[in-house]
């Protein structure tokens, strides 16, 4: 299999189903900004972190394949006219967001209760964790738009939305077991 196709030369790209879309459309600017998002995973994981969140990141990186599977099909293309669907890929499953909450949920029971907003830093990991859901956010902006105009499977949202707080919750029970300060963000008071 070539790398190269040049079929992109000109600015457009091909949709599963074929459609041919320009590469700054929407629906590419969401599947893109999923594959980045996916690439700031794999760094995390290759941090030194517990075994349990690197194969938490694992399976959620195995997720987000089948995220921007979604959003790179065309929506008029993805049935066939037998009726079957064009891919074969697992969906978005329900499962898939309350493993996050399930996660989420275990970490917060080890960490101390939030009281303030906390500024992102404090260690490498816990900074490629903030910058992870920074994009994961702009995943999820772009994936609402799209969704706006051309509607997919909504646990699909469901899903980039809670993977924000998980990475939230991440970056704060690796300050823990970094033992990396959290700083608080206290508010200048004016006057």
């Amino acid at each position: 299999m070539k790398i190269y196709t040049k079929t992109g030369d000109k600015g457009t790209t091909a949709l599963f189903g074929g459609t041919r879309v320009s590469k700054h459309h929407i629906r590419i600017e969401s599947y893109g900004t999923i594959d980045e998002l996916n690439a700031w995973l794999g760094l995390i994981r290759d941090q030194n972190i517990d075994a349990h969140s690197k194969e938490i990141i694992t399976a959620i990186q195995d997720r987000l394949f089948t995220v921007g599977a979604v959003l790179a099909t065309d929506p008029k293309k993805a049935i066939l006219k037998s009726g079957k669907e064009r891919l074969n890929i697992p969906k978005i499953s329900t499962k898939d967001i309350e493993s996050l909450e399930h996660e989420m949920d275990s970490m917060n029971e080890l960490l101390p209760p939030m009281t303030h907003f906390i500024l992102p830093g404090g260690h490498t990991a816990v900074s490629y964790c903030h910058i992870a859901r920074t994009i994961c956010r702009r995943a999820e902006r772009m994936a609402t738009q799209l969704f706006e105009k051309e509607p997919f499977d909504e646990n699909v949202l469901s899903y980039i939305n809670r993977l924000s707080d998980y990475l939230f919750v991440l970056a704060r029970k690796l300050s823990k077991d970094l033992k990396a300060d959290e700083i608080k963000w206290i508010p200048e008071k004016k006057g």
